[in-house]
């Protein structure tokens, strides 16, 4: 009896463990953790990005790091200066629609193109979006009428970044009707990403071999007139060799005939004898071709610049 009391007084009564109830994620949790994700994500892409700079794989790469942000559509950059032609330095945009997206825009109606005007004049910022920019009377313009319209693109947000020379660079990201248009919240994460976009694509156009193959250098802007009137003179008749300079001065073939006095099939048939005679296949290269020949422009001493940078 007293062996049994004394058991029962040292005899320990167990109860199954329980474990502690689970709270349920919030959804406000849940937006953190992704909100974490995207964020580490940014932070490996920069890195990438800026490990790049300065090399062929620096746009891509920076591409890359905003696609893994927001969905975007032939993401594409593009270098402005007031007395040159547009110059696009990369793109993603597939062959098939090269015609439309930059061949046909830098026939003439990128100097309605409202970012392009936006970058020609002192901007601020450096993220617009095209809605935003170009007011409730877009839709009547003639650049969406004429070219806008036909590109089928329903939102656009540029990320701009000045140059030492005046020159200006437009990373364009693009919405297609399979994505939409931007939301609000998309918005807000490209403008939060659009200070250190502009710095990092500042410091790779700082970079010599940029600077040499894309800028004006000092002086060489006050001979930029003499490069209109002259470029081609050597391989095109007198009659092509005005349609060329309305080309590279982005008229379209429109006002050329206008200015020309001459028929607009006229203007067109010139247009492609001047691609044949200087060996390029579309607007862009035609431009390509005129900025790579401006360094020879003194070398050239008033005479064609094409000639010398062709020998």
């Amino acid at each position: 009896m007293v062996d049994a009391l004394a058991h029962s007084a040292f005899t320990v009564v167990t109860t199954p463990a329980t474990r502690p109830a689970t709270r349920p994620t919030t959804y406000k949790e849940k937006d953190q953790v992704s909100d974490l994700k995207l964020l580490n994500r940014w932070n490996v892409d920069l890195a990438r990005a800026i490990n790049a700079s300065g090399t062929d794989d620096f746009f891509p790469a920076l591409f890359d790091a905003i696609r893994n942000q927001v969905k975007v559509t032939f993401p594409q950059v593009w270098l402005y200066h007031r007395d040159l032609p547009p110059r696009v330095l990369h793109s993603d945009i597939p062959k098939a629609d090269r015609a439309m997206q930059i061949d046909r825009y830098l026939e003439g109606p990128y100097r309605e193109d409202p970012f392009y005007n936006l970058s020609m004049n002192s901007p601020r910022s450096h993220i617009y979006r095209l809605d935003r920019l170009a007011g409730g009377d877009f839709q009547d313009s003639g650049y969406y009428t004429n070219y806008y319209s036909e590109t089928g693109t329903v939102d656009e947000v540029i990320f701009l970044t000045k140059l030492d020379d005046g020159s200006v660079i437009n990373l364009c990201l693009m919405r297609l009707p399979s994505h939409g248009p931007f939301t609000q919240d998309e918005y807000d994460l490209l403008y939060s990403l659009s200070e250190p976009v502009a710095a990092i694509i500042q410091s790779h156009c700082h970079r010599d071999d940029f600077v040499v193959s894309n800028l004006l250098q000092p002086g060489l802007d006050a001979q930029i007139d003499m490069a209109f009137r002259t470029f081609g003179a050597d391989y095109v008749s007198t009659r092509e060799r005005e349609i060329l300079e309305l080309m590279l001065r982005g008229y379209s073939a429109d006002i050329s005939a206008e200015r020309l006095d001459i028929s607009l099939e006229t203007v067109r048939r010139h247009r492609k004898s001047i691609y044949k005679k200087i060996d390029v296949n579309s607007q862009a290269d035609l431009f390509t071709l005129f900025i790579n020949s401006m360094p020879y422009i003194g070398e050239a001493h008033g005479n064609d610049p094409l000639s010398v940078y062709m020998d």
